[in-house]
């Protein structure tokens, strides 16, 4: 994509042209978010398929190798933008976390509230003389209004959430800082101030996961981009991520994705060839 910034309504029209044509699985160097008001999609990301039940947002970071297929009552709307446009965007941030972000939003006039502002957004994006950085301050409260909803989606107590999500967050930015070194659970507890066990709860209360497993879920999702994005060897990815032994490397990968670090590259690329 060549512009910083596009939106588009999801119409009838553009879901017949969709179903009539066959779109390969495919990634992009943009940013996605897809407004789901009406209807469903199936979405599949590296090799599963998810779906997708309106209301719904669906958040889809560049590289990530996935494919939309809309069902034909899906109405909605699409927001693209490079990564320098919003550049902190929390959406992006936690997408380097999860392999797909999809967030259920609610009915009534909450879901009203998304279609206007998507609404708004179309109309000052399509004034003679736009004015980009109003587009982009209103897109970035979109954005924020799919985080809101996502925290209100976490299984947490009430008195609890925000300290939990803070110190999450904060957990967050100290991995992706250190991600690529040999680092364990006691490394990020210290760098935290806290218990591994506390930590672990709060990454479970937060991510359904412990500190382990999000840790080697950033791994394999950096993993993952480097073999679709770069010709180093399956043992330079592997040492690069804090992996000494291209066999260990192999059987995380393995026990994860299901297939080998060489095969997950060639079908990635049969897919996209």
């Amino acid at each position: 994509m060549k512009k910083l910034f596009r939106i588009f309504e999801i119409t009838q029209q553009l879901v017949d042209d969709i179903v009539k044509r066959t779109y390969d699985a495919h990634f992009h160097d943009f940013e996605e978010l897809i407004i789901l008001n009406e209807g469903s999609l199936e979405h599949y990301i590296d090799f599963k398929v998810e779906v997708v039940e309106a209301p719904a947002a669906c958040y889809v970071s560049m590289n990530k190798m996935h494919k939309l297929v809309p069902h034909e009552d899906m109405r909605g709307w699409v927001i693209n933008y490079k990564p320098e446009f919003i550049p902190d965007s929390k959406l992006s941030f936690y997408s380097n976390f999860f392999t797909s972000t999809n967030v259920p939003l609610p009915s009534g006039d909450c879901l009203n509230r998304f279609v206007k502002l998507c609404e708004i957004i179309k109309v000052e994006y399509a004034q003679e003389f736009a004015d980009l950085a109003t587009v982009k301050h209103l897109t970035e409260g979109l954005l924020s209004m799919v985080d809101a909803e996502r925290k209100r989606n976490l299984p947490i107590e009430n008195v609890s959430k925000i300290t939990q999500i803070t110190t999450f967050n904060n957990f967050l930015r100290i991995l992706e800082e250190n991600f690529r070194r040999d680092m364990g659970v006691s490394f990020y507890a210290e760098k935290m101030n806290m218990s591994e066990r506390n930590l672990n709860l709060i990454c479970k209360n937060n991510f359904q996961k412990s500190v382990s497993e999000i840790i080697e879920t950033r791994k394999l999702i950096e993993a993952k981009n480097l073999l679709l994005h770069s010709e180093k060897t399956i043992s330079e990815i592997g040492f690069e991520l804090g992996y000494n032994e291209k066999s260990y490397f192999t059987r995380v990968f393995h026990a994860k994705m299901g297939v080998t670090p060489s095969r997950f590259r060639e079908m990635t690329k049969e897919m996209i060839s």
